[in-house]
């Protein structure tokens, strides 16, 4: 039986247009949401599983070329901990040599980490089983899955993922968790290539910045991507951060500044760019910019720069 996704998609505020975008960011909390009521709508229990089984590698961006072209499966888990902030940083990847579960195997545990009340188990099926796959791809015939955790009871029968993943089933609920052999962990990846493993390194690094880098720098890099959206406020910049709105306040205050003047310098280096460089329409750019109106975007322009839209178009005066 079919169903229409659309009414689920308005419920957690999503568009159709923005699954088509590579670029989009997309609330952690929501699609977490959207999965569940996902599963329970089509009565499959087991929806994070086949919904990973059509999903390829590049649903995780440039990270995808970096992990593909890593020289060991050790070097590519090592980047996915490094980098997957750029994917979501309400996603967080450990692994532990010392496995004291499953003897002579190295645990990858993935946890999708959410504040509050909110059942993960499709997302948290979802994102091992991706792991599984992409796992599979990078070692090939060298993949050896000895053992799987999930953090919660099994939502369909043990049967259901012990088949989909090859392996058993531990009887304890734990993390969401792949017990893989040593062996595995260090073996090469397959087909890598150093040098895109390098230019890929160095465009999330140029894009993104390190994963330690600030929150400052974190909110500016959304804010760019959302200006002129309703998840440009605070509370939507913190829930695509993975973040309590306090949470993402206090970390700026501690780094000497506010969401207000962050976004305030965003919008102002924003429309700086679209008057000079594009043909855009004041009216145009002030809702790209999340201005109201043209006349909103005009005083903005008089308070940061003492001039017009028009007259920053025209190259007028000093900036």
């Amino acid at each position: 039986m079919s169903h229409d996704p659309v009414p689920l998609l308005r419920r957690y505020r999503m568009t159709e247009e923005s699954l088509d975008q590579d670029d989009t960011l997309i609330s952690l909390r929501s699609a977490t949401h959207l999965l569940e009521a996902s599963a329970k709508l089509t009565g499959c229990g087991d929806f994070g599983l086949r919904l990973s089984s059509h999903q390829s590698i590049d649903v995780l961006g440039p990270l995808s070329i970096v992990l593909q072209n890593a020289p060991t499966i050790r070097d590519a888990l090592s980047d996915v901990i490094r980098y997957l902030f750029v994917h979501s940083p309400g996603i967080v990847v450990s692994v532990n040599e010392r496995n004291p579960i499953v003897k002579n195997t190295v645990a990858v545990s993935v946890d999708v980490r959410l504040s509050g009340p909110v059942v993960t188990r499709q997302n948290s099926d979802l994102c091992l089983a991706d792991a599984h796959n992409f796992l599979q791809i990078f070692a090939g015939e060298k993949y050896d899955l000895r053992a799987v955790s999930i953090p919660h009871e099994p939502v369909v029968s043990r049967a259901v993922y012990e088949r989909f993943f090859g392996a058993r089933l531990l009887e304890e609920p734990a993390g969401a968790t792949l017990h893989i052999a040593r062996d595995t962990f260090a073996a090469n990846v397959q087909g890598a290539n150093a040098s895109f493993h390098q230019i890929a390194q160095d465009y999330i690094f140029r894009n993104f910045g390190a994963v330690q880098g600030s929150t400052s720098d974190r909110v500016r890099q959304v804010l760019r991507q959302t200006l002129g959206t309703s998840n440009a406020d605070k509370s939507g910049v913190a829930a695509l951060l993975a973040l309590h709105p306090r949470t993402l306040q206090r970390r700026l205050s501690e780094e000497g500044t506010s969401f207000e003047i962050l976004k305030d310098t965003v919008r102002k280096q924003l429309a700086v760019h679209y008057l000079r460089n594009t043909r855009l329409t004041i009216g145009q750019i002030a809702l790209m910019l999340g201005f109201p109106a043209q006349s909103a975007l005009s005083r903005a322009c008089r308070q940061w720069f003492e001039l017009t839209p028009s007259d920053i178009r025209g190259g007028n005066g000093k900036m």
